[in-house]
């Protein structure tokens, strides 16, 4: 696929010239409402969910300019590929990846990208494109994912084989993944947190002991807290001077806080424990990149974790405890 050609088709004709010649970043919204890295369906509604709890609202409320590209096209990919036959909507995850790569890498060189999901395959295509772009800018890519699983599995060790639990394998480099797009950059196990980790498959608990990812889990949160990994990881990438992306996955909270997912893990993070983590990372200055994914509005209750997780976008970008309103959904 051509890149320029694939952006434009993506943007809008009015915003095309203005985006990519502006001297500041602004925050872009992408829209990716992929709902193929599982059988389950209803993340399709999540990025126009995310619209209507009004997330680029509150984000202008705070003084950030906001740009809204709507919703990415997929590409399309060979069904001549050779993954396991057990490898669900493998063809269709292959054309999303290809689309959201190029889209993510030239928006990440440009704005503040915040891809608007979808379930968490979106990732394969998000932080491939914004690693890209980092690595253009000469600078060092740092993820920072937020979620009860760690999604380090391959095609070929995923036993549902759903690709949405595939996405760091990728982008990390492990091998395996025949017929996707060959990744421009890397992100090195080393720049990888993953936080709040509490449903871990055995393939996956042995690639990660093999690795240098910081994997945190709730025990150890339970025991010392959120903010003191947490803290550590953000000094190193400062120290790096490094891109940090956010990938937040829904689950990543308690599913009493946040109904609306297909994978609901208990004893996940409280409100107040997720908007710290929003807030250090704001205090950080470090975020170049953000995903939320995995929002199934058909399993949400009056658009409650709509808005749970619009709230906790606000923290990431500035909003602080007392400038919060009261929530509507109590």
């Amino acid at each position: 696929m051509n890149m320029s050609r694939n952006l434009y088709r993506y943007l809008p004709s009015i915003l095309r010239d203005n985006v990519i010649s502006m001297e500041q970043k602004s925050l872009t919204l992408i829209g990716a409402g992929l709902d193929c890295g599982k059988p389950r369906r209803g993340c399709l509604m999540g990025p126009d969910a995310l619209r209507t709890a009004g997330v680029r609202e509150e984000l202008e409320a705070l003084g950030h300019r906001v740009i809204d590209w709507g919703n990415v096209i997929p590409g399309t990919a060979s069904e001549d590929i050779s993954l396991s036959d057990h490898v669900y909507a493998i063809s269709e995850t292959i054309g999303w990846t290809q689309a959201l790569l190029e889209i993510g890498q030239r928006a990440a060189f440009h704005t503040l990208p915040i891809f608007l999901g979808g379930d968490h395959a979106m990732s394969l295509g998000s932080v491939a494109g914004v690693t890209a772009a980092a690595k253009e800018r000469g600078q060092e890519q740092f993820v920072l994912w937020l979620d009860a699983h760690s999604d380090f599995h391959t095609p070929q060790t995923t036993t549902s084989g759903n690709l949405h639990g595939t996405p760091m394998a990728y982008v990390t480099g492990r091998t395996g993944f025949d017929g996707f797009p060959t990744l421009p950059a890397v992100v090195p196990d080393a720049h990888v947190m993953m936080l709040g980790l509490r449903s871990v498959d055995p393939k996956e608990k042995t690639a990660l002991e093999h690795s240098d990812i910081h994997a945190i889990d709730m025990r150890r949160i339970d025991e010392h807290g959120i903010a003191r990994p947490l803290s550590r990881f953000l000094d190193h990438i400062a120290e790096a001077q490094g891109a940090l992306h956010v990938s937040f996955d829904v689950d990543f909270l308690d599913p009493t806080i946040a109904p609306a997912v297909g994978t609901t893990v208990p004893g996940g993070a409280t409100i107040r424990e997720a908007h710290l983590v929003m807030e250090m990372i704001s205090d950080s200055g470090l975020l170049t990149s953000m995903d939320i994914v995995e929002l199934n509005p058909a399993l949400d209750e009056r658009g409650r974790t709509a808005q749970v997780l619009v709230d906790l976008t606000a923290s990431a970008f500035g909003r602080r405890i007392f400038d919060r309103p009261t929530s509507k959904f109590t």
